[in-house]
């Protein structure tokens, strides 16, 4: 089921929303494995995210595969997902952000990228994020902002953004989404001020899954078949 948005008429319309998951990294900085294949409490992270955008309503997802996609593809295949996979995935994330865009159907209302390697993103991040997006105003993109312990904010993942932006950017330089465009054009983006600090968790290295450890009393660890498959 899409989401539902109240109009000026009074009457409810659908707005459906896609989504990108970017699953296409090397894992360099951790032994060249796939950190979305990571578990917590035995499930992948990508297949966290995953039950996060079903079960908050959103419309469809493509995956965007590149570095270990055949082992993160036999993880989430029985998923009603489309997959795709960057043939350059070094080329960088924005890359993959036009690859995962394209691969989406062209009647969408809002797009969402996320990133599948976010351990606590849950239906209800996504949901709240929705509705921030719902009250964005005349803004093309909404970006979560995460106030920290020490009062300090900084912004987070996933990203919502209007349906046209996309095809904007489908349109003209590849290199031109996301992070890049918001840093471009601060006026089209609304800031979602919050103090949920999932938004900010990420993992890209062995410190990370330490502070993980640390902060939340929750261990991630690798499936069997990689437990040993690090590399130095």
């Amino acid at each position: 089921m899409g989401c539902i948005l109240k109009g000026n008429s009074g009457l409810y319309s659908r707005m459906t929303v896609g989504a990108v998951l970017l699953a296409a990294g090397a894992g360099s900085r951790l032994g060249g494995r796939p950190k979305s294949l990571l578990e917590l409490g035995g499930v992948p992270l990508i297949m966290r995210q995953l039950i996060a955008l079903s079960g908050a309503g959103v419309d469809e997802v493509a995956v965007v595969l590149g570095h270990h996609a055949d082992a993160v593809e036999a993880a989430v295949r029985t998923f009603p997902i489309t997959l795709v996979r960057n043939p350059n995935p070094d080329d960088g994330q924005p890359s993959s952000v036009r690859i995962g865009l394209q691969a989406l159907s062209p009647k969408l209302d809002a797009v969402m990228v996320a990133l599948a390697d976010q351990p606590l993103i849950d239906a209800q991040d996504v949901i709240d994020l929705i509705g921030a997006f719902k009250k964005r105003g005349d803004a093309a993109m909404v970006v979560p902002r995460v106030r920290g312990e020490d009062g300090e904010t900084a912004p987070g993942n996933p990203v919502i953004f209007d349906a046209a932006l996309r095809d904007e950017w489908l349109a003209g330089d590849a290199n031109l989404a996301c992070r890049k465009w918001r840093q471009s054009h601060p006026d089209r983006v609304r800031w979602f001020d919050t103090d949920n600090r999932r938004y900010r968790i990420d993992i890209d290295t062995p410190e990370d899954i330490e502070r993980f450890a640390a902060t939340t009393g929750h261990r991630l660890a690798w499936p069997a078949s990689m437990a040993l498959a690090a590399t130095p």
